[in-house]
């Protein structure tokens, strides 16, 4: 969608990832894949990097000189150039200099600017605190940040929570806690609230229609419990919960058998679940391609997927 429609105002990014980076690699967000780096999202807005977003003592005529000086030394790189690099500085050094000329995006990110009662409704949660050492942070504040960044104009937000990959091992305290039970216990309460009030709050502001939540991992959990007392990848069958986008919502769509190890009715592909994303945000998937980076078109979805006619 970020890089079909490009975005709605120049000083938001219209993609942004408000994932923390986690020191397990697989977590962490793959990038744009072919669309190239251009399409990568506006992410790194955590913490500090905020204080960049606004002018520290420079004028808005230095700043213009100072990026007419850019463009020039670019022009002269930009002839060499033939992976796509340069034109990724050039969308990001647009989306800085629009950052730097808006509060727009800043004020988004400042979520003391909401009413106490709505801060207290999604909860907070310490971004220090990493889970298990190496999953994300549980900040359930990161879904209000969310919903503030759609209001001022970015069409995408991204953001991990916590870490669900219940092998079994240590807890959050550090306590050798062989559970899964433990980490369901931490985790879920917190993650219940947190969603229920984005929802709330979309359908509250009258954002349900033109916004789409998806809450997903990229696989499922093995079906029985492990001898450490956890589960493991499970490729055979995932789950995945939407709310929003103007869909028939309120309903469960496939089964499994008894230990949901295996699908038994109406298996949804993942491409009819982007395909449905993308149905919400107006693109036909039908007829809609993108190229690659050796200008070749590819589809939006695999195996000519079409949206979930139960959703639509």
């Amino acid at each position: 969608m970020a890089n079909l429609e490009g975005p709605v105002d120049t000083s938001v990014p219209p993609f942004v990832s408000l994932c923390y980076t986690c020191t397990h690699p697989p977590y962490n967000e793959p990038g744009a894949g072919f669309l190239g780096p251009r399409a990568n999202p506006f992410s790194a807005i955590m913490g500090k990097t905020r204080d960049d977003m606004a002018f520290q003592g420079l004028g808005v005529n230095r700043m213009e000189d100072r990026k007419s000086l850019l463009n020039r030394f670019d022009n002269i790189r930009r002839n060499i150039d033939s992976g796509g690099a340069m034109r990724a500085v050039d969308t990001f050094t647009e989306q800085a200099f629009g950052l730097l000329t808006s509060s727009k995006m800043a004020d988004a990110l400042d979520i003391t600017k909401e009413p106490a009662r709505v801060i207290e409704r999604y909860g907070t949660g310490d971004p220090t605190v990493f889970m298990d050492s190496n999953g994300a942070p549980r900040v359930p504040q990161s879904l209000l940040m969310a919903r503030r960044l759609i209001e001022a104009g970015a069409r995408v937000v991204t953001l991990n929570y916590s870490k669900w990959d219940w092998h079994g091992g240590r807890n959050t305290e550090g306590r050798v806690d062989n559970s899964i039970f433990t980490r369901e216990a931490e985790d879920f309460p917190v993650f219940d609230q947190c969603l229920s009030a984005l929802v709330e709050d979309l359908h509250d502001r009258g954002l349900d229609k033109g916004c789409t939540v998806i809450v997903m991992g990229e696989f499922g959990r093995t079906p029985k419990i492990s001898a450490a007392i956890g589960r493991d990848h499970w490729p055979n069958v995932n789950c995945a919960l939407l709310a929003g986008g103007g869909m028939a919502t309120g309903q469960t769509i496939g089964a499994t058998d008894r230990l949901a190890g295996e699908a038994v009715s109406r298996p949804v592909t993942y491409g009819e679940l982007f395909a449905t994303l993308y149905h919400n945000l107006g693109i036909d998937v039908t007829n809609t391609t993108i190229p690659d980076l050796t200008g070749r078109p590819q589809y939006l979805v695999e195996g000519h997927a079409q949206p979930m006619p139960e959703l639509t």
